[in-house]
């Protein structure tokens, strides 16, 4: 699989098939003045992801923000040599800190993987139920969704095209270990619902368009529906 244009400024460029099997899917959007990646993968696939940008055309030290969107393994394994490689600001949110700046394999779930994890201090903390930042030419905004983990966090932005919603691990699963909350995801879900997107980028399950977004939010929580 080679990386590739999902929508207008929104790329592929991590994942099982474009750059490591333990990869969560990385997307990158081209904000104008500067990139904007979201999450970084397990680690050993975090040089595949750069060159991955490369291939697009753009310059990976054009990377200024990097968004964990919780602290599990697979999406923020990559982020100190992509942060090496780019210099770029790392953004998380306060309640899945200490899974990112201390790397509790536990929190991080990184015994799962049998993958080393180098913790990272975070740049810019998100704290609040929704906040907006501009990044680049483009307005961002993060959304809390605990309930896979307590930190886990949701982007959109709105575009000619329509809102892209970048929804990773919408799919959970849960566990005490990482503090997951079954009845906060419920939550969280609705919240992603009421956002009314046009395209979703999940962590795992890929890109839904149009009426396919909706119907698989709602098939996730129909899934869980007995817990």
């Amino acid at each position: 699989m080679k990386p590739k244009e999902i929508a207008e400024l929104v790329y592929a460029v991590g994942g099982p098939g474009l750059s490591h099997p333990t990869d969560c899917c990385v997307y990158l959007v081209d904000a104008g003045k500067e990139l904007v990646l979201i999450d970084a993968g397990a680690g050993p696939g975090a040089e595949a992801i750069l060159r991955n940008v490369e291939a697009l055309g753009f310059d990976p030290t054009g990377i200024g923000h990097l968004v964990a969107t919780h602290c599990h393994i697979d999406h923020i394994g990559g982020i100190s040599r992509i942060k090496e490689a780019t210099d770029c600001m790392l953004m998380g949110h306060q309640l899945d800190r200490d899974g990112i700046e201390l790397g509790d394999r536990r929190l991080t779930a990184a015994d799962l993987y049998g993958i080393e994890y180098w913790p990272t201090k975070i740049d810019m903390i998100l704290e609040g139920a929704e906040e907006k930042r501009v990044l680049g030419n483009l307005e961002f905004h993060f959304v809390a969704t605990p309930g896979h983990t307590p930190g886990s966090i949701a982007v959109y932005l709105d575009l000619e095209e329509g809102r892209v919603l970048f929804g990773q691990d919408v799919h959970g699963p849960f566990s005490e270990d990482w503090g997951s909350d079954i009845d906060e995801w419920r939550r969280s879900m609705e919240k992603l619902l009421r956002l009314d997107a046009d395209l979703l980028c999940e962590g795992h399950a890929g890109i839904f368009r149009g009426e396919d977004v909706r119907d698989y939010i709602e098939s996730q929580l129909r899934r869980y529906r007995q817990l």
